[in-house]
């Protein structure tokens, strides 16, 4: 996936193995590496290609920065589409790429991606709701935010 500024690499099976594993899956980071969050989102990839779940392109992308080529963090779906057309997204940026606008621009490549998907008819995601930097990103990216679950702000996107 391509965006303006930015190119968001599919993670390989073997990239998201070195990726939980604390190696740097053969990019240069901001920062030195990737964040915890892309760390656990490469571990599910992980996990599910170990037992046979893994569905491309339903998995984590290193977001890049077209500038210079330098991995930014993480973002991607948690899974397939689930039997009601729902498909979650994360994503995460080093500290120091936050606040420019790369969240918003990976977010809305990866929510659209998905919804151009015949299987896809929403995008949710979940914050922490200590998370104001994250909810916004969500909400420029058209997000609405919907019922609370587990102590978590939910928000969707609709096809």
């Amino acid at each position: 996936m391509r965006t303006e500024r930015l190119r968001l690499h599919p993670a390989t099976p073997d990239d998201a193995r070195q990726l939980a594993h604390g190696q740097d899956g053969g990019w240069t980071w901001l920062g030195g590496g990737p964040g915890s969050g892309t760390r656990d989102l490469a571990g599910i990839v992980e996990r599910a290609a170990e037992v046979g779940w893994h569905r491309p392109p339903w998995g984590l992308y290193v977001i890049v920065r077209d500038s210079d080529s330098v991995a930014l963090g993480g973002g991607g779906f948690h899974g397939p589409p689930d039997h009601r057309g729902s498909v979650e997204v994360g994503y995460e940026l080093a500290p120091e790429a936050r606040g420019l606008g790369y969240a918003t621009e990976a977010l809305l490549a990866l929510a659209g991606f998905a919804l151009g998907h015949p299987a896809v008819r929403a995008v949710t995601a979940a914050t922490q709701p200590d998370n104001g930097a994250s909810q916004a990103v969500l909400r420029r990216a058209g997000f609405t935010r919907g019922d609370d679950l587990d102590g978590l702000h939910r928000y969707r996107l609709d096809r």
